[in-house]
């Protein structure tokens, strides 16, 4: 059934063949890397340009309305301790009705309905409103 070939090797080639062929893989592995080390270069270059320019368009807008960046920055904490109370009665929420969400879909369908909508929109709204109000960003050191 078996066949086991003890006899010995009359060609010495394979073993140099097998290191040219190990060395020929190694070669396109760093060919390989060096080619993803430029590509994720050439995505950090893409992303910070495009968030540099963000960051200026923001801080233009902020210098041409100064007033309405420090209203937008009293609004969002304002809004800010809004969203914490809303926190503090909705796990209360979940709190008291442990059981009920645990067991019945419908209640968890109520609880998402009456808090999901009202908590995303929040998020969003505040999210903006920071972002709009916050303070000017340090200067880049060169």
């Amino acid at each position: 059934m078996f066949r086991i070939d003890v006899s010995a090797e009359t060609n010495s080639n394979p073993p140099a063949s097998n290191d040219r062929v190990a060395i020929e893989l190694l070669r396109q592995l760093v060919a390989g890397q060096q080619q993803q080390n430029k590509l994720l270069e050439n995505l950090i270059q893409q992303t910070s340009a495009a968030n540099t320019q963000r960051v200026n368009e923001l801080q233009q807008w902020k210098n041409a309305n100064p007033q309405l960046a420090a209203s937008c920055r009293q609004a969002a904490e304002t809004l800010s301790r809004v969203q914490t109370e809303f926190l503090s009665t909705l796990t209360e929420e979940v709190a008291d009705s442990e059981d009920h969400l645990i067991e019945g879909e419908y209640m968890l369908n109520e609880f998402v309905d009456r808090f999901g909508p009202r908590l995303a929109h929040l998020n969003g709204v505040l999210q903006v409103l920071a972002q709009l109000g916050s303070a000017d960003p340090a200067p880049a050191k060169s």
